[in-house]
């Protein structure tokens, strides 16, 4: 079920004196199962990147090829498209829309077709697997938090048992605490389910723990595409536009600069960790 973007241009205001490229020629593919981070400040192209992966948008040039099928082909069917490849958007309000949240979720099944004691299942395993709490099932999904509005969109877009999830933005407005239990629930349903992840983000720090691989945007075009450790190398050149690596990265550094022998290269606090008492012990 891979993606592969080839060549993909996309103009906002295409023959308008106010047309602005926002993708520039990207090529692009995701396999089979892995988790990417897809990363760039404000107007990088990352979330237009996304929307043309379930058809949202259209590219003005290039093709966009799903499971071997290019999604521009005149016969092809895009309501499977978007049942195969869900888009969980950066604020849930604008996913959320039932009276309740159980309502809410099975929307997505029912619209597929399926019956309603199918559609109710696949709520009820979707809910249960962004830990959203029993007690909250028949409430209105406006009366929940910003971390349970997200789970429950996620949700949503789960009981539709894509191949496929993006995520634009999961934790954006989010507390620290908030952050790390809904990309902790993600990574989980990735390593449970084996599905494709694609966690759009401008922060680093959100993604350097979880994802196998990093795209790094930039006024439309790829600028770094590698595993973590590989793209934190140029922590540097990610400053000058507008990102930053994570902390442990300064961090080790620094160490480094003072003379202790640390992997530079370590992405998250355990691997920081580790490096820092392997230097001390050696020492």
């Amino acid at each position: 079920m891979s993606i592969i973007v080839d060549h993909v241009n996309y103009i906002y205001g295409a023959d308008t004196p106010l047309a602005v490229a926002a993708l520039k020629d990207v090529c692009l593919q995701f396999p089979d199962g892995q988790f990417v981070g897809i990363i760039g400040h404000t107007g990088s192209g990352k979330s237009t990147l996304v929307q043309h992966l379930n058809g949202l948008l259209k590219a003005t040039s290039g093709h966009i090829y799903f499971d071997g099928e290019d999604i521009y082909d005149k016969d092809y069917d895009m309501k499977k498209l978007r049942s195969r490849v869900g888009l969980v958007f950066q604020y849930p309000e604008h996913q959320l829309f039932e009276v309740d949240v159980f309502s809410d979720v099975c929307f997505g099944p029912k619209n597929l077709g399926l019956d309603k004691r199918e559609a109710e299942l696949r709520a009820y395993d979707a809910l249960r697997r962004v830990g959203l709490p029993d007690e909250l099932f028949y409430q209105s999904p406006f009366d929940l938090s910003g971390g349970q509005k997200r789970r429950a969109a996620i949700a949503g877009v789960l009981a539709m048992k894509p191949d496929v999830l993006i995520l634009d933005e999961p934790t954006a407005g989010l507390d620290p605490k908030g952050r790390d239990e809904i990309l902790h629930q993600i990574k989980q349903l990735q390593t449970q389910t084996g599905m494709t992840i694609l966690l759009v983000s401008h922060s680093m720090e959100d993604v350097a723990e979880y994802v196998d691989r990093i795209i790094v945007m930039n006024k439309g075009s790829v600028l770094y595409d590698d595993e973590p450790r590989k793209v934190f190398r140029h922590y540097k050149e990610l400053e000058e536009v507008g990102l930053a690596a994570p902390q442990v990265t300064y961090v080790l550094h620094k160490l480094k600069e003072k003379g202790m022998n640390v992997d530079v290269s370590a992405t998250t606090i355990e691997e920081a960790a580790d490096t820092v008492l392997q230097a001390l012990g050696r020492r």
